[in-house]
């Protein structure tokens, strides 16, 4: 009998979850942090969703949220046009930095030193961390609001994607120059950097594109069944998730592009679904105000699922082939 994928839900937000990141994996395992219109970014325990704190601040929708590699420091980005970063030990905010416009995408560099933001005043800004009075480097070359920015190549380059004909750009950092420029027909929904195999996940429309981060060319497109706001591609680069429009979160085989499974949980669009450092699960946030936490392997032990075999059930109930805690509250 096959088993059924129970995700874990994780409640505790008031509006739409509109995008969210995962810490590199730490002494205290690894850590997940949402962003929400609610304008309360939240932190949890990655591996089963429990909620550790909300960091309180921000005064209008926060669109982007990011902690750094060893989860000591977060960042976020908000409608009330800033962009913050916290203590993410103590949740006490370290620095707010004030911008022109609404502020929608914020990344660490590896070393946690420096931040690049993103936003509707189509710059992209850069700024010192070590000294933050100091006024930020601007990267100006758009034409219309920044979607999402990161840093790729070893912080040596930066992409970004933006409303302006969904027009995707490689900077180089020390020039502050475009290298490259990629053109899409759609507006590009989401944008993912795996940096270990250099690769890029856009999506747009119901399609998914995989590219090579560097030269910008393309290594695969796969079509999925419904518009399609964010995938994510496993560590091992044996599949990727997606999940879109029809509320549903797909797995495909990254090698032949095979849809795998489709699961319905969420009561809303999904915007955003990322796997977990260690590859043995996913979150996802709705518009319906929640997370959820899927497995990669369903049936496996891990975190708050627990597999039970047949035989260690009796009699009473042999169609229960596994148990997981059904909701967490935040």
């Amino acid at each position: 009998m096959a088993m059924r994928q129970t995700p874990l839900t994780c409640s505790g937000h008031t509006r739409p979850v509109v995008d969210l990141a995962f810490s590199g994996i730490t002494p205290y395992g690894y850590f997940l942090i949402s962003a929400c219109k609610d304008g309360k970014p939240m932190l949890r325990q990655g591996d089963t969703g429990d909620w550790i704190g909300t960091f309180l601040g921000h005064k209008g929708a926060v669109w982007g949220a990011t902690l750094n590699t060893d989860a000591t420091k977060a960042a976020t980005a908000a409608a009330d046009f800033t962009a913050k970063v916290w203590d993410a030990v103590s949740g006490d905010e370290v620095l707010s930095l004030a911008h022109k416009h609404i502020v929608k995408t914020v990344s660490f560099t590896q070393d946690s030193n420096c931040l690049l933001t993103g936003g509707n005043d189509k710059l992209l800004r850069i700024y010192d961390l070590s000294s933050p009075e100091a006024a930020p480097q601007e990267i100006s070359g758009h034409t219309s609001a920044i979607k999402k920015a990161l840093w790729c190549n070893n912080d040596q380059q930066i992409l970004s994607a933006a409303d302006d004909k969904t027009i995707r750009r490689l900077w180089d950092r020390s020039s502050m120059q475009e290298v490259k420029t990629l053109t899409f027909d759609t507006s590009v929904s989401s944008m993912e950097y795996v940096a270990d195999g250099q690769i890029l996940v856009i999506t747009y429309g119901k399609t998914i594109a995989f590219y090579n981060a560097l030269s910008l060319e393309m290594i695969k497109t796969v079509e999925a069944p419904a518009p399609i706001n964010s995938a994510s591609l496993h560590p091992e680069k044996d599949f990727f998730v997606a999940g879109g429009d029809d509320f549903k979160l797909y797995k495909f085989d990254y090698s032949t592009k095979e849809e795998l499974e489709s699961y319905k949980g969420h009561f809303g669009p999904v915007h955003c679904v990322r796997f977990s450092p260690d590859g043995e699960l996913y979150a996802s946030g709705s518009e319906d105000g929640t997370l959820r936490l899927w497995q990669t392997a369903v049936g496996k032990t891990y975190g708050l699922w627990k597999c039970v075999l047949p035989e260690d059930l009796g009699s009473e109930n042999p169609e229960q082939l596994y148990t997981s805690t059904p909701e967490i509250k935040a």
